[in-house]
């Protein structure tokens, strides 16, 4: 099982996501609401797979990216971004994302953006 922790500035969005992580056998193992606890919470959990808004206040999902794959080359982030962002998640993927999720998305876009990290 795959253990996961969610990234983003939403409190909605982050149990969305967590809501379709769980009853689809993930454990979602913590979340955070900006990256720079995100980053705190990641070197704690050490989760196999993080899910990262782009855009949050205090530290965005890009420059916790870029610290955590400077922490860990081997992380896992799936970036989830709005429409439009195109820039961003091309830098992202430059920066080391593994993948990202546009929103507004499916579950079944989620959780195939996932299931590519499962054994």
């Amino acid at each position: 099982m795959l253990k996961v922790m969610v990234v983003d500035d939403a409190a909605f969005m982050r149990i969305s996501i967590k809501n379709m992580l769980t009853k689809n056998g993930f454990e979602v193992v913590g979340e955070a609401e900006n990256g720079a606890v995100a980053i705190e919470k990641y070197t704690q959990l050490k989760p196999d797979v993080v899910t990262m808004d782009i855009t949050m206040p205090e530290m965005g999902g890009l420059e916790a990216l870029k610290i955590i794959m400077g922490m860990d080359s081997a992380a896992k982030i799936i970036m989830v971004s709005a429409m439009g962002q195109e820039a961003m998640v091309r830098d992202a993927v430059l920066s080391g994302a593994k993948g990202f999720i546009v929103k507004p998305f499916k579950e079944e876009g989620l959780l195939s953006a996932l299931k590519k990290f499962q054994a």
